[in-house]
């Protein structure tokens, strides 16, 4: 037996209606995903003028995200929202103040010793592998040694060159005085501010969404809150802790610069296994010029920063972070390199929140496109006959 198909015939007038309805849909689509690009431009566009004042913004408002929730609990408890942001500003204002005044002057101590001491440290590293070298390879040490000192007499020679082009790149970038004291003074006030009107701004902003689609963007509005929270606050957290961790270790051990080796590795714990590998690297080989050839305090830098990356993979992270940030380590480190670059500091600050955000826009936009007509066809109507 054979078959045949037969198109179905749709009256001119309806083929007509189903194009116009069609085409008004496609219209329509198209005009919200050209008003949602534009504004998106007209965003990074902005950020890019201003980013050498927005860095206070920023801070504040990284701040007041990261202290939303104690500022909740407070109310919880009975205080006023007034009052209880007006608290935490003034908590926050107390710790900056103490750390302004007993820990900073201690890092820029350091900081400066380090990049005054870093030639001679380097020349002792050279000689400690020179010995080393000496003892193991015997007479195919000559080679060697002509390899090391080049590569230690170039690093020593330019030293100062780089260290001269780094403060002056900080000076000319978003840490001038200026901005400094503007970061002081104008990061409290918005922090401020933003406690007291946190909520009434989040119903301010649910009210301008549009109706048809209000439900839609409140999912992606709390998937993107659920990855930047995780980050903002959970991975904040965690570099809180592991900076204290290493600092207070390293100075303990008596590790030259340790405090200011400790908070930069925990400052930078935050990009995966670059800040602790920088960290890592760092005091390993302060260690090995200072103790050298003492090998039990070498070994006991190195069981600090293996014990911590153990503390953090194995408690700190999975209990306090989670897995709601969703972000690759490449994605991380391409976003952080790819903003820094564009807005300096500004774009390091918002680099891994708007990364996050992206993250789920990304996911959702690759959901909808798996389920669309786009990915999986459409077949003519056929009606199957017999003969």
């Amino acid at each position: 037996m054979a078959s045949t198909h037969v198109w179905v015939k749709v009256p001119a007038v309806e083929r007509r209606a189903a194009c116009a309805s069609g085409t008004g849909e496609g219209m329509r689509a198209e005009r919200q995903v050209l008003f949602w690009v534009t504004a998106a431009g007209l965003l990074i566009l902005t950020i890019a003028v201003l980013k050498d004042i927005l860095l206070p913004f920023i801070a504040g408002i990284a701040i007041a995200y990261f202290l939303s929730p104690l500022a909740d609990r407070l109310v919880s408890l009975g205080l006023n929202r007034v009052v209880a942001s007006l608290l935490i500003v003034a908590t926050l204002a107390v710790v900056m103040i103490a750390a302004l005044v007993l820990i900073v002057p201690i890092i820029l101590t350091q900081a400066q010793e380090l990049a005054a001491a870093l030639p001679g440290e380097i020349t002792r590293l050279r000689g400690a592998l020179e010995t080393w070298a000496r003892e193991r390879l015997g007479p195919g040490f000559a080679g060697l040694d002509a390899q090391i000192g080049r590569a230690s007499d170039q690093l020593a020679e330019n030293w100062a060159s780089l260290a001269g082009w780094a403060a002056t790149s900080i000076w000319s970038g978003s840490l001038t005085i200026v901005n400094f004291l503007a970061l002081m003074l104008v990061t409290p006030l918005v922090v401020f501010y933003l406690l007291v009107d946190w909520h009434p701004m989040l119903e301010k902003i649910d009210g301008w969404l549009p109706r048809n689609h209000a439900t839609s963007l409140r999912g992606l509005a709390s998937d993107m809150n659920d990855a930047v929270a995780a980050f903002v606050r959970g991975q904040g957290t965690v570099c809180i802790i592991l900076g204290i961790i290493y600092a207070v270790a390293l100075s303990a051990i008596g590790l030259n610069y340790g405090l200011l080796i400790g908070l930069m590795t925990g400052l930078l714990a935050f990009i995966p296994f670059v800040g602790w590998a920088l960290g890592f690297m760092t005091a390993t080989t302060v260690a090995i010029v200072q103790f050298w050839p003492e090998m039990l305090p070498i070994l006991v830098v190195v069981g600090v920063f293996l014990a911590a990356q153990g503390l953090d993979a194995g408690f700190l992270s999975p209990t306090i972070v989670g897995s709601k940030i969703g972000l690759h380590p490449v994605w991380l480190i391409f976003a952080l390199f790819v903003f820094s670059y564009l807005f300096g500091i500004v774009g390091t600050l918002v680099a891994v929140p708007l990364a996050a955000a992206l993250g789920v826009l990304i996911r959702f936009a690759l959901d909808v496109y798996l389920k669309s007509p786009v990915y999986r066809g459409t077949a003519p109507a056929t009606i199957e006959t017999l003969p």
